[in-house]
């Protein structure tokens, strides 16, 4: 179980970390032309400045804290924190008319760690 979960928190930290870093460096401007994006559109730049980093510190928080066994307890609120922030992103895009199952999957992703890693398996 606990490969399961490094492999979660793993790719996980990836997505959120990389998509948290377009949104903070990349403009709106140019963020609102690339495919899947639209959403762009209903935010200000601060609010997609603010998304991103949510999405960064909460990659950072789905691996650090547990690797380096400083307050491991982030790892899993880290990871309710991205469960709950694809939960506004599944209501942004169904509101949208849009796919919601790239971000469910991420979403219960997310959910997997808080249960696996607040100890909640064993």
């Amino acid at each position: 179980m606990n490969t399961l979960l490094w492999l979660a928190q793993g790719a996980l930290a990836m997505v959120f970390a990389g998509a948290g870093l377009m949104k903070l460096f990349v403009p709106k401007t140019t963020l609102e032309t690339r495919p899947g994006m639209g959403y762009v559109t209903e935010h200000t730049a601060v609010q997609m400045k603010l998304i991103g980093l949510a999405e960064v510190l909460g990659g950072l928080g789905l691996v650090l804290p547990w690797w380096l066994g400083i307050l491991p307890l982030l790892t899993p609120l880290a990871a309710a924190a991205l469960a709950v922030l694809m939960g506004g992103a599944i209501a942004t895009h169904r509101r949208r008319h849009e796919s919601i199952i790239f971000v469910t999957v991420l979403g219960l992703l997310a959910l997997f760690v808080v249960v696996g890693r607040a100890g909640l398996l064993s």
